[in-house]
C-alpha cells in the first residue's frame, strides 16, 4: 500500500490496535500487519515517533514490562484514547460515506441538471 495513503490515519490505526490490550512496539506492527492482510508494513521509524506523540497527549500510557524475557515498553489505550478512537471511527465513516458516493458509477451532470434556461 502507498505510505502516503496512510497519512492522516496513523495514530487512528495505532489507538485500534491497542483497544483490547496493551502491546509493545513491534506486537503493534506485526498487529497492524495481520490485521490489514499485510497491506500495511508500517517502518518502526514511524511506529514509535507516533506512539511517543499519542503519549505526550495523553491518548496513551506506556509501562516498562518484561515480554518474552526482553524489557520492552508496552502501550495502554487511555479514556482520552478511547475517546479520541470514538472521533476517528466516525470521522473515517463520514470520509468513507462521502468518496464512495463520490467514486460510485453516477448519471452524468447534464442528466441531473440540465443546461441551458436557467
Amino acid at each position: 500500500m502507498n505510505p502516503d495513503a496512510l497519512r492522516g490515519h496513523l495514530d487512528a490505526l495505532l489507538l485500534s490496535v491497542l483497544e483490547h490490550e496493551p502491546l509493545h512496539g513491534y506486537a503493534i506492527i506485526e498487529a497492524l500487519s495481520a490485521r490489514s492482510g499485510g497491506a500495511l508494513a508500517v517502518p518502526t521509524g514511524t511506529v514509535y515517533p507516533a506512539l511517543r506523540r499519542l503519549e505526550r497527549t495523553g491518548e496513551l500510557t506506556s509501562a516498562w514490562a518484561t515480554v518474552g524475557g526482553r524489557r520492552r515498553r508496552t502501550y495502554r489505550l487511555t479514556a482520552a484514547g478511547r475517546r479520541r478512537l470514538e472521533g476517528e471511527r466516525s470521522a473515517w465513516r463520514a470520509f468513507a460515506d462521502t468518496i464512495g458516493t463520490v467514486l460510485s458509477p453516477a448519471e452524468p451532470l447534464t442528466k441531473i441538471r440540465p443546461s441551458g434556461g436557467g
